[in-house]
């Protein structure tokens, strides 16, 4: 069997949705960095001219037609390499998730994506129309006609196909019916969201190929914060002879990360005269794999905005993986990645927290350092300052300590029922953090509030009748104030709930939900404060422990709203936080109903009776149809799992409903 040798490419991007000229600068410097190491083909990823993240403006002729006029101009950057490159399409009255494949300074073909992605955060059916397999049309563009549809590209010995991201997750993939047609190549242009472990399932597809057809395989990934809520890991994999031949960093702040790979394709299978093979769905080019000069330079137009990159991987760049915490590290490194790629593309200068001294704040406030630790520890200050060189005098800040000084301002805001323990660990989580940090004293403002209040209804208010006015007042006169820093700051406000808070509603709409975005909304208590505790205890490979933590950990989760005397706990409001994660797992994610969850949670949680548990199934199923307009309010959060609450990209739930009346009393 005669086999040929080809150097390929796999380039992550950092891309902005709608951001076509940005994303396109960013396209051809990974062009030059493909050329510049001698590398024959270049896969991109997955509608990386526009931004995968477009919703709507998707369906905009005028959107459509300038990402046509970008494409053009990018086929006059690509004399040397063949280039894939992903972007939407209109053809005949529809739209499609197109890839085109560039050389010769020509499109040879364009390869629309056959299934579409319809759950979850995905609803490429909204825009798309899924292209029918075995179809082939010509498509005029450039004066010429192209052909469009299943294709595979033959050039050199060496034939192409294409499973663009959801093709290669359904059962009947493209991979099987590319193969039988003597596909020797495939590439995989992909915007595959994070999820914890999701990474794995990626690789065992792309196993699953190689191994099964003895052909080469290369996949591109979206990289960092594209458009809010998902947040792209960037992982490129390039693979032959049943095997990885190299795979591309992670979670890298670089704009681009390029993986380069020789790999081994067979060519001497291929059968013009296969039954399964017609002509008209064969691209032939007769661009030449051959040798290409090296230590080319490509200087960058003076116009364009600086790329930014790191140095060359090192195997240290990839120990985190084999961490025995990987849970914790991904999370640590997604959530950093997201905040970083927020701030700056959003143009915040920095962010700003109201510190409670509890975990929630203390674990934003982490999150929100090591969005500047993580960074200056790939790129560089130098070039962390260059991404933020929109904030006049950054340049100043030349160090962690400093930069997060600049960047990240906390607040502890007392009233008669805080106490000294949450005043001093936000103190110690401040400091520890390098936070620009303020103490106000806001109990004045709460009881002018019950004072305008008892006077207007003719009464004084009190625990006993006005438990929920009285706590919930108290959180909502922080608010005012925390916005006044960020408006002052121009920064972006975070909010600090949680997911097993927003599942039951067991936070102040106004109050500790005011921000911009919610950081940690998207995971449960029970793991934030197991987070923590491995922070205090080891840290981020790379960044070490935080021993500061341990006065946050040490405490019971408390909203801190009633007085001292009643010791509120957060578990005393509502349940064990393990129990309210069992149960909103099953329910949430599980889709199970109330009578199976008490059964569950029998079997599960023994040291309590029965009655406990439907008890805590009957709280839990109340509060969750009761507080369903609080979520649909939430800030933006980052999807990190399948157990995700986000009625927008999510999970739907009505905001009026029966409320499981039936279901619940049928449990007595």
């Amino acid at each position: 069997m005669n086999r040929s040798q080809i150097q390929i490419a796999a380039a992550a991007v950092n891309q902005t949705a709608l951001d076509i000229e940005g994303n396109v600068n960013r396209i051809k410097a990974a062009i030059r960095m493909a050329i510049d190491r001698d590398c024959k083909l270049l896969c991109l990823p997955e509608l990386c001219v526009t931004g995968y993240g477009c919703e709507d403006v998707f369906l905009s002729s005028g959107f459509r037609a300038d990402t046509l006029n970008a494409v053009a101009d990018l086929v006059e950057d690509v004399p040397e390499l063949v280039v894939a490159v992903g972007f939407p399409l209109e053809f005949e009255g529809e739209i499609y998730n197109a890839c085109a494949l560039l050389a010769n300074r020509e499109i040879l073909g364009i390869v629309p994506k056959q299934n579409l992605a319809r759950d979850g955060l995905h609803y490429e059916p909204r825009w798309f129309r899924a292209w029918q397999a075995g179809r082939v049309e010509s498509f005029q563009f450039l004066d010429r006609h192209i052909p469009i549809g299943d294709l595979i590209f033959e050039i050199g010995g060496c034939r192409i196909g294409f499973e663009i991201c959801e093709d290669a997750w359904v059962q009947d993939r493209p991979v099987h019916h590319l193969a039988q047609r003597n596909a020797n190549l495939i590439l995989n242009p992909s915007a595959s969201h994070f999820a914890f472990s999701k990474n794995e399932i990626r690789k065992q597809l792309i196993r699953d190929a190689v191994e099964a057809y003895d052909i080469g395989y290369v996949y591109a990934n979206l990289l960092g914060n594209e458009a809010g809520r998902a947040i792209y890991e960037g992982d490129t994999y390039i693979a032959s002879n049943g095997r990885f031949l190299k795979s591309g960093r992670r979670f890298s702040y670089s704009d681009i990360e390029i993986t380069v790979a020789e790999i081994d394709i067979p060519t001497a299978s291929l059968a013009k005269n296969d039954e399964n093979q017609s002509n008209d769905r064969v691209v032939e080019c007769g661009f030449a794999w051959g040798a290409m000069s090296n230590n080319r330079s490509h200087d960058a137009h003076p116009d364009q905005p600086q790329i930014i990159t790191a140095n060359s991987s090192t195997p240290s760049d990839f120990e985190w993986e084999n961490s025995d915490h990987l849970k914790e590290e991904e999370f640590t490194r997604a959530i950093s990645l997201g905040l970083f790629d927020y701030v700056r593309k959003s143009r915040s200068r920095g962010v700003v927290i109201s510190l409670s001294g509890g975990a929630d704040s203390a674990a934003v406030t982490c999150l929100s350092r090591f969005m500047l630790q993580l960074a200056i520890d790939d790129i560089g200050i130098e070039n962390v300052q260059s991404r933020l060189s929109y904030l006049r005098g950054i340049e100043a800040a030349n160090s962690l300590e400093s930069l997060a000084s600049e960047l990240i301002c906390t607040a502890y805001q007392s009233t008669q029922n805080s106490s000294e323990i949450t005043r001093n660990a936000a103190l110690e989580v401040a400091e520890g953090n390098f936070t620009r940090h303020y103490e106000l004293d806001v109990d004045a403002l709460v009881e002018g509030y019950k004072t305008i209040v008892s006077d207007a209804i003719g009464r004084d208010l009190n625990w006993t009748t006005d438990d929920i006015a009285l706590q919930n007042i108290q959180a909502r006169t922080r608010s005012p104030s925390i916005w006044m820093f960020a408006n002052i700051r121009n920064a972006l406000l975070l909010s600090t709930s949680n997911r097993s808070e927003a599942a039951v509603g067991y936070a102040t709409m106004d109050g500790d939900t005011s921000g911009g975005l919610a950081p940690i909304a998207g995971i449960d208590k029970a793991f934030l404060r197991h987070w923590l505790v491995w922070l205090e205890k080891h840290g981020p490979n790379g960044v070490g422990a935080l021993p500061f933590l341990k006065s946050v950990n040490e405490q019971q989760p408390t909203a801190e709203l009633r007085p001292q005397s009643s010791k509120q706990t957060d578990e005393d409001d509502l349940m064990p936080y393990s129990v309210l994660d069992f149960i909103e797992r099953a329910a949430i994610r599980d889709k199970l109903m109330p009578r199976e969850i008490v059964d569950l949670l029998c079997h599960e949680f023994t040291f309590a009776n029965r009655d406990q548990n439907i008890q805590w199934v009957k709280t839990f199923f109340q509060l969750w149809c009761r507080n369903q307009w609080k979520r649909e309010r939430y800030a933006p959060s980052f999807h990190l799992d399948d157990e995700s609450l986000d009625p927008k990209t999510w999970f739907r739930f009505p905001i009026l409903s029966g409320g499981y009346a039936k279901e619940l009393a049928e449990l007595e």
